[in-house]
């Protein structure tokens, strides 16, 4: 079974619709968003999730921001309203660069069409969200093909959130390698980190690998050390919602800890992401910005308090793993090795 985690409905009037990934792994529920608001609310609340997943979401929000611009109006009214509708979508979460870029790219397509009707504008903003779609598939199947090479038939492999079809438009980036290598028959053992505290590893990665069929044991994420002692894996790979110029990775929290104890015990600890999630703009991970969620998520999880009233509550959401603790960054066009800025210029072809 392929995730389909969106998909667009109709032509520049039609709808988005989606898995609301805050009921599984106990409901399949998807969600028809109609206007901005809604593609808003879905990012932020978490029932889209995953960098490239925010990305193409935040494409299709801008194509229903602008839909209820008349036919009839002006291009600089239609260039106010679009500038209105990115910087709305903007606010709704700080980390995944995929989501500014592509708004960017949404804003870079509008412009470079300015002198056509508003019509036909809607139009090219539609088909561009689905190209940015598309581009994602593509992307996360090439990932695949270059990752599934570090594995070997029989190996256990740690995983940490979740970096599947859910988190992006098919396969994923860290999932796309385990799948990829199944595709090829190799037999692997996934070990999935619940991954505290919105359990994104035991609510979505592990129904994702069970819809697969891939072999799949979740542990607490306190355990890792103790699977990584005993030999059951033999490498990490995660996914990432943003990377520095250095290679400096941000990724869901609990990440960067992972990255030390696979170093403590000479484990290869990979990323796998695409081009998309680099931000070359910010020289290391110390300027990304990390986002700070809601104390009730640790406090109130899943509406069970586990927390005495008025304890004081940090939620980092992310934290950054530094490049010379990843061994590997593996792309839609190939493995970065070593990860440092001139290894990642010339395999970005920007070299």
């Amino acid at each position: 079974m392929k995730t389909e985690t969106m998909r667009w409905h109709g032509d520049r009037g039609g709808y988005l619709e989606l898995i609301d990934q805050t009921r599984l792994p106990t409901e399949f529920v998807e969600l028809k968003c109609r206007n901005v608001q809604s593609v808003w609310d879905a990012i932020k609340q978490l029932k889209v999730r995953g960098a490239p997943a925010i990305g193409i979401a935040a494409a299709y929000g801008v194509v229903l921001g602008v839909q209820e611009v008349p036919s009839d109006t002006t291009g600089l009214g239609f260039f106010a309203k679009l500038r209105e509708v990115t910087g709305f979508l903007a606010t709704s979460r700080p980390t995944a660069v995929n989501l500014f870029w592509a708004l960017d790219r949404m804003t870079q397509t509008a412009e470079a069409n300015k002198n056509c009707s508003v019509d036909q504008l809607k139009d090219i903003l539609l088909t561009d969200a689905k190209l940015i779609h598309e581009e994602d598939r593509q992307m996360c199947h090439a990932i695949g093909s270059h990752g599934a090479t570090l594995l070997l038939d029989g190996m256990g492999v740690l995983t940490h959130c979740n970096a599947g079809g859910l988190a992006t438009a098919e396969y994923g980036t860290a999932l796309s390698v385990f799948f990829t290598a199944q595709d090829l028959g190799k037999k692997i053992h996934v070990f999935v980190d619940e991954t505290r505290p919105l359990l994104q590893g035991s609510r979505l990665t592990a129904w994702e690998l069970k819809q697969r069929n891939v072999d799949a044991t979740l542990i607490c994420d306190s355990m890792a050390a103790q699977v990584m002692r005993e030999g059951k894996v033999q490498a990490v790979i995660t996914g990432a919602d943003r990377i520095a110029a250095n290679g400096d990775s941000a990724n869901k929290i609990g990440t960067y800890g992972l990255a030390c104890l696979a170093k403590s015990h000479q484990i290869p600890f990979y990323i796998a992401a695409p081009t998309t999630t680099f931000d070359l703009s910010i020289e290391t991970g110390e300027s990304i910005p990390i986002e700070e969620r809601s104390s009730t998520e640790i406090t109130h999880g899943f509406q069970c308090q586990t927390a005495p009233d008025g304890i004081d509550v940090y939620n980092p959401a992310f934290d950054v793993t530094p490049a010379d603790l990843i061994d590997s960054i593996i792309t839609e066009k190939g493995i970065i090795r070593p990860v440092d800025s001139k290894t990642i210029q010339s395999v970005l072809g920007l070299a």
